[in-house]
């Protein structure tokens, strides 16, 4: 059974950082894009970023570009995400998502993702 397993969120203050993880099993994704969700309360499912298989890739949404840097180590089987400069409004449900298909673009739309993890909460707050 597949699974990814999200960690590292938490109650954090602005200003300050955090490393969420996603570790999966079930099979290896080595080859395979992933990338970071977040659904903030009553609102739609938000883009994060994205990274290749190889990691040669990324992309990021505006609203993190600068504050957040994707990692992945392959051999781990684990996704990274840095966040710097915390603000509020990045409170939200982070979600990891890994595609089926190997290799491909770097999308930023859930749909086009297979695997998905249960989230791990982010709240952003003095």
């Amino acid at each position: 059974q597949v699974q990814l397993v999200e960690s590292g969120g938490g109650l954090m203050q602005p200003g300050g950082s955090l490393r969420l993880s996603c570790a999966a099993s079930g099979r290896a994704f080595s080859r395979n894009t992933m990338a970071w969700f977040r659904q903030a309360p009553g609102k739609e499912h938000e883009f994060v970023s994205v990274i290749s298989w190889n990691s040669l890739s990324t992309k990021y949404a505006d609203s993190v570009k600068g504050r957040c840097t994707i990692s992945r180590d392959n051999a781990e089987n684990t996704l990274y995400l840095q966040m710097n400069s915390l603000k509020p409004e990045d409170t939200a449900v982070y979600y990891c998502a890994a595609r089926i298909v190997e290799n491909g673009p770097l999308y930023n739309q859930s749909v086009a993702y297979d695997y998905w993890g249960q989230g791990t909460r982010v709240t952003v707050s003095s």
